[in-house]
């Protein structure tokens, strides 16, 4: 399929994009001689560093005001912790990648990287200091690398790990996070705080820069170097991410969408993965909010109380226990039967394009 011009634009600074030279990197205060990736894996994105700004002093609105500027279907990222609830619009974070934020205390980095499909949350706190997080304008395997501000250690936003500097070898602790359609969002969530449109920057909120990507057959090339494809599934499918301790799986967004439900055991914890449609894709129209139906997720632990709850598609993005035939929303709340009310316990989560996910965990496991 013939890329839109967004889309050239980009393979245009991807042809152009050098490889990491640590010895011409002046800006950096990053230590070079500590890393854990080969540094000719990190490419220019085009953007220079904190060229894509992050936001590091959110603002915020309510639903209903920004109900007057988010479309139904527009994905929108939901952090529920400690009682606060902060929804964050895909349609903003496509253009700054990083919020450095507080979520009912705890100081989180929420981050997106459009290339591969990565919306992911970060808590900020490692060995009692507070980091915070900018853009450093590469790339490693299409992916984002960030940057922390405090000892300019260089992460990789798809895992949550040290790659470059001080800090190489230590990983960042996951936070429980969920990518909805704002229509779902706004009802399951009308307290919650929304990131505004205010954000010192001026862009063209609710357009997307990278129209007609995820319809290509594979990644731009020239980000994607390390020649690791893994042909199991195509490279731009989309997958729900799961890691628990060691062991790794891929739930593939084509099997949900005919299933709807996985009831599963990592490592030990009885999982379930939900798929409802009504999200739209962000990466696909050049308005956000007319981007091809590509569905939500939700991963939740199975456990309630002592008993273990086995899971059906019960219609209308709904779902049943089989034990108690309670009936329970995307989000994991029940909202009907004897155990409405009840919210499941999010587990920390994905929804990767294949090729991103494969590249980082080959060792992953297909569930069919």
């Amino acid at each position: 399929m013939m890329r839109t011009a967004a889309v050239l634009s980009l393979l245009a600074l991807a042809l152009s994009a050098p490889r990491v030279n640590a010895q011409q990197s002046n800006e950096w205060r990053t230590d070079f001689s500590k890393h854990t990736v080969p540094l000719d894996e990190i490419v220019s994105g085009g953007p220079p560093k904190d060229g894509i700004p992050a936001i590091d002093r959110p603002k915020f609105t309510n639903v209903r005001t920004a109900d007057d500027w988010i479309d139904g279907r527009e994905p929108v990222m939901v952090v529920d912790h400690g009682g606060a609830t902060h929804i964050y619009p895909i349609q903003i974070l496509i253009w700054h990648e990083i919020v450095n934020d507080n979520v009912g205390g705890l100081p989180v980095a929420v981050t997106y990287c459009p290339l591969c499909n990565t919306a992911l949350v970060f808590d900020r706190r490692l060995d009692g200091k507070l980091l915070d997080f900018g853009t450093t304008g590469r790339l490693r395997h299409s992916d984002l690398v960030m940057y922390d501000r405090q000892t300019e250690t260089w992460w990789q936003q798809a895992t949550g790990e040290g790659i470059v500097g001080a800090l190489a070898g230590r990983s960042l602790q996951a936070v429980p996070s969920q990518m909805l359609d704002w229509a779902l969002a706004r009802t399951q969530f009308p307290a919650a705080k929304v990131l505004s449109r205010e954000t010192g920057h001026t862009r063209p909120y609710g357009r997307s820069p990278y129209a007609g990507y995820d319809r290509s057959p594979a990644p731009i090339a020239a980000f994607f170097r390390a020649g690791k494809s893994d042909d199991r599934l195509p490279a731009m499918e989309r997958v729900v991410a799961v890691r628990l301790g060691a062991a790794s799986v891929a739930y593939p967004f084509r099997v949900l969408r005919e299933k709807r439900v996985a009831n599963e055991v990592v490592e030990g914890t009885p999982i379930a993965v939900f798929w409802g449609p009504g999200a739209a894709s962000a990466v696909d129209a050049a308005t956000i909010a007319e981007g091809r139906d590509v569905g939500a997720t939700g991963v939740f632990d199975r456990r309630v109380g002592t008993r273990t709850l086995s899971f059906e598609a019960a219609g209308d993005g709904r779902f049943r226990d089989r034990e108690t035939r309670s009936v329970w929303l995307l989000t994991g709340l029940a909202a009907e039967g004897p155990l409405k009310g009840t919210r499941l316990d999010p587990l920390p989560h994905g929804d990767y394009f294949w090729f991103a996910w494969a590249v980082f965990r080959p060792d992953t496991r297909i569930w069919r």
